[in-house]
């Protein structure tokens, strides 16, 4: 007995023959043009801007390939370039909806091919280079959003003068270097990620490291090269074997590059491109001068949220975020911690503020993305500052209640304990956990405890210092769910609250 062939796996050649259900590139990929490099191209990448970059190819064409760098590993570069970068994106919802995404062109692994990188980035052809490497690949201090000066990769960028790149900061400036070098034009350098001004804070770090290696390069890239901020919001869980079959199943080949999400999306851009961009406000992108309102609106909701859902929720015992706002006293904690960060959001006249909580935990709620709280957990110590430090600096400083980001902060000191609350132990996934898990081993008990790791500059500045009562709250908290656990805190806490505010 024979056995069945091998199935195939997803590349140009097959796209005629995949099920007309799927939705295929409307447009020549043969003569497709890069005109953006994209760095960290992960799963959200690939629902997001190259999401919003094919709606743009399929509707009206033009030259705006992708080619992506992988800052880390080759993992992605062996799922997409056997495939000529095509993938399959799954809008999960009650009825899944499969479309293939084209205007991916080809992955660099940077580590691998530094040099790649930078002449893609220095090609006559690029106009546009996107950003999503989290919080922690902009090197910066996230309390001050300063260039961390001392950080080992880029002190090793400087003493070789960037001769071999480690950072995506340091690849942005060699690109730009060898652009000026070739008498070429700057060009958009467009921040992806979950940072308040994220613009602002690209820039800073580039032209900090510019102006350490040759001032006349920082200046030139001052005049010549643009840092727009944006917003980005679709939920992206990491890709599983589970999404691989639903691919497999509805496409009838093999797809090692398969990307869930939702069927939400928003991108909200600064319009500041130094040259020609693509028409992303023609797709639904919303092209603004100001993205501020709207940052802040999803950083400290969504994202803030999320935060508190991974950290408090994880440690109580729910893998996945649906099953925590499935809990009547989650959902509660949850509805009250966004009207408590209410009074710190500026909201645009014409945006219905109670509406988007509302669809926030409908989004949640969705069990088809099974969104790991684990994954939202990592990387804690570059999140929380943005997501809810800076709201609770202005509760504090306008005398306002902050008891649930009290609450929010002894959850996430206690989940760097590495303990859920049956006893199972994990790993803290975070660039700051030898040294936040060090001030865990303070002696003079929970009070200590707290202020000590309140006192990491790098994640809560002078807070601890500026704010007692605050140290006290937080103090409370965590010992009470040390010693109550993380679920019977929150029943109690819920069951105390006005019923407005749940």
């Amino acid at each position: 007995m024979s056995n069945p062939a091998p199935v195939k796996r997803l590349h140009n050649g097959l796209l005629e023959a995949l099920p007309a259900a799927v939705q295929l590139p409307s447009y020549d990929r043969h003569n497709l043009q890069p005109g953006i490099v994209h760095l960290g191209v992960g799963a959200f990448h690939r629902a997001h801007q190259a999401w919003y970059t094919e709606q743009l190819l399929n509707r009206s064409g033009g030259d705006w390939g992708i080619i992506g760098a992988s800052m880390r590993s080759a993992d992605v570069a062996q799922q997409l370039n056997p495939q000529d970068g095509l993938y399959t994106l799954i809008e999960k919802s009650e009825a899944n909806r499969f479309q293939v995404i084209g205007c991916l062109q080809r992955v660099i692994v940077a580590p691998q091919e530094p040099d790649e990188l930078v002449q893609a980035i220095a090609s006559s052809s690029t106009r546009v280079v996107t950003l999503t490497i989290t919080e922690k690949g902009y090197c910066h201090d996230p309390a001050s959003g300063e260039l961390l000066q001392n950080h080992p990769a880029i002190e090793a960028e400087v003493a070789d003068g960037l001769a071999t790149p480690r950072t995506a900061i340091g690849f942005l400036v060699a690109g730009l270097r060898r652009r000026r070098e070739q008498g070429l034009p700057g060009i958009t350098l467009l921040s992806c990620d979950n940072l308040p001004h994220n613009g602002r804070v690209l820039g800073a770090v580039v032209t900090a490291l510019a102006a350490r290696l040759d001032g006349d390069l920082a200046e030139w890239i001052a005049r010549q090269v643009t840092f727009p901020c944006s917003m980005v919001d679709r939920i992206v869980p990491a890709s599983t074997a589970a999404d691989r079959q639903l691919a497999e199943e509805a496409l009838g080949v093999s797809d090692e590059g398969a990307v869930s999400t939702e069927p939400f999306s928003q991108w909200v851009i600064e319009n500041n491109f130094a040259t020609t961009a693509p028409d992303w406000g023609s797709v639904g992108a919303l092209l603004v001068e100001d993205v501020t309102p709207f940052e802040m609106i999803k950083l400290r909701l969504l994202n803030g949220s999320h935060s508190l859902i991974a950290y408090l929720g994880y440690v109580a015992g729910y893998d996945y975020v649906h099953e925590v706002v499935s809990n009547g006293a989650m959902l509660a904690l949850v509805r009250a911690y966004m009207q408590s960060v209410l009074p710190t959001l500026t909201v645009p006249a014409d945006f219905d503020i109670e509406e988007y909580q509302e669809q926030l935990l409908q989004r949640f709620a969705n069990p088809a993305l099974q969104h790991r709280t684990a994954q939202i957990a990592m990387d804690g110590s570059q999140k929380i500052p943005q997501r809810w430090l800076q709201s609770l600096r202005q509760l504090l400083d306008s005398g306002q209640d902050s008891t649930l980001l009290a609450l929010a902060i002894a959850g996430w000191v206690k989940f760097l304990g590495g303990q859920r609350d049956n006893r199972e132990t994990f790993v803290v996934d975070d660039p700051l956990a030898v040294d936040l898990q060090a001030r865990l081993e303070v002696t003079g008990g929970n009070v200590a405890l707290v202020r000590t790791v309140m006192e990491q500059r790098q994640v809560f500045g002078d807070l601890a210092a500026q704010d007692p009562a605050l140290l006290e709250q937080v103090t409370a908290f965590y010992t009470r769910l040390c010693n109550e656990g993380n679920q019977s805190v929150i029943n109690a806490l819920v069951a105390s609250l006005p019923a407005a505010e749940v």
